[in-house]
């Protein structure tokens, strides 16, 4: 899978609702633990058969260089530092230049979903898909990002951030598979959501975009309550042997 797909982790908000918690230090640096979150992607990365990642990062992007430097867990890491905020848009634009293959795993820094992403892969290949987004069941809250997907053909219909939806309804995990053709299709250089601004863009323009149906659960860290929630759930997520956070397959 390494050499399919480059992975992209987006760690560069500034997490302004955790500054209680995590003061000065970004929010992919708040600790599960005794370990930073980023570890727990790291680690699942690592099992799922990666051995690079590129960190797209921002604010206080220093501290995070200092503490995993350009190589921890047996991976390889390189960095892409935005000097202005970008965006996941923009953020995600300008890592390109340091992808190898035509295809990206994205993944948001502050969220965890124990997805098979080697099946998520071979999703996305089958279809021919320009994207293709990992979603799950809805659990009831309303400030998360929604989608819409046909459900006789698996076709993403349209994507909501934290408000309501037409039709069936699921949780965007913020995992993605991108081609590389489309990524560039983001506007360089300027501050733009790929959330609110790019997919919308690309299903009014007939990208082909596919969801990835995954039963488990999304756990995110952006708010105090949320991230107190995920000491528990996360507690021994990623710690040697995979720990799902509930029984689940992929369809």
């Amino acid at each position: 899978m390494p050499n399919a797909a480059d992975a992209i982790i987006l760690c560069g908000g500034a997490g302004l609702r955790l500054k209680g918690i995590t003061g000065s230090a970004p929010k992919s640096l708040a600790c599960i633990g005794d370990r930073p979150f980023l570890e727990i992607l790291f680690l699942q990365l690592k099992r799922q058969g990666f051995d690079e990642i590129i960190l797209a990062v921002g604010h206080q992007s220093d501290q995070i260089r200092t503490y995993f430097g350009d190589r921890a867990l047996g991976l390889k890491i390189r960095y892409s530092v935005e000097s202005t905020p970008l965006g996941t848009g923009g953020a995600l634009r300008a890592a390109l230049g340091l992808m190898h293959s035509a295809t990206a795993l994205i993944m948001n820094g502050d969220s965890y979903t124990d997805a098979d992403l080697r099946l998520f892969l071979k999703q996305h290949v089958a279809a021919r898909a320009d994207l293709t987004a990992v979603v799950v069941p809805t659990d009831g809250r309303v400030d998360i990002g929604l989608v819409s997907v046909d459900s006789g053909n698996g076709r993403v219909l349209g994507f909501k951030e934290k408000q309501s939806v037409l039709g069936p309804q699921y949780v965007n995990a913020g995992i993605y598979l991108a081609n590389k053709n489309i990524l560039s299709e983001i506007p360089a250089g300027m501050q733009i959501s790929l959330e609110s601004e790019m997919f919308p863009r690309w299903l009014s323009e007939s990208k082909n975009i596919w969801a990835f149906h995954h039963m488990g659960s999304c756990v995110d860290i952006g708010t105090p309550e949320r991230y107190q929630n995920a000491q528990i759930t996360l507690a021994r997520v990623e710690g040697g042997a995979p720990v799902s956070l509930r029984d689940h397959h992929e369809v």
